[in-house]
C-alpha cells in the first residue's frame, strides 16, 4: 500500500458520522432488531415481485428487460415465500402479495414464446394452476 493509500484510509468518512459508536454490522443488527416480522416479510416479497414484474416485461423497456429463465427464478421463490409466510402476516397483507403473484404468473404464460403445461408454470407447484 503506498503512502497516499494509507493516508486516504485514514480519512474520516461518512461511515464515521453515520455510525459513530460503532461498526455498520452492529448497526445494522440493531435496525432489524426495530422492523417487525411482518414488515420484512412484506418487503422481500415485494422486491420478488418487482424483479419479476421487470424480467416478464411489465416495465419500461419490456425488449431489453424481459429474461424468463430469471422471472421463472423469481417468482418461484416468490411463490414459496408467500405460501409459506401467508400464515404469519395478515389476511389483508397476504391477499394483496397473492394478487401480484398472479398477476406475474399471468404475464410468464403471456410472454413465453412455449407456454408451460397448466400446473407446470413457475411457482404452480406451490399456488396450484394459474389461469
Amino acid at each position: 500500500m503506498s503512502e497516499q493509500d494509507t493516508a486516504a484510509a485514514a480519512q474520516p468518512t461518512d461511515h464515521d458520522a453515520v455510525y459513530p459508536d460503532g461498526d455498520e454490522a452492529t448497526q445494522a443488527v440493531r435496525d432489524i432488531a426495530d422492523v417487525a416480522a411482518v414488515e420484512v416479510i412484506t418487503t422481500a416479497a415485494v422486491h420478488l415481485l418487482s424483479a419479476a414484474a421487470v424480467k416478464v416485461g411489465l416495465a419500461d423497456d419490456p425488449d431489453n428487460q424481459i429474461d424468463l429463465d430469471e422471472a421463472r427464478k423469481l417468482i418461484n421463490a416468490l411463490a414459496g415465500l408467500i405460501t409459506a409466510g401467508a400464515p404469519e402476516v395478515s389476511d389483508m397483507h397476504a391477499r394483496s402479495l397473492r394478487d401480484g403473484l398472479r398477476s406475474v404468473q399471468l404475464a410468464f404464460r403471456e410472454a413465453s414464446p412455449i407456454p408451460d403445461a397448466i400446473g407446470k408454470g413457475p411457482g404452480e407447484k406451490y399456488t396450484g394452476p394459474v389461469n
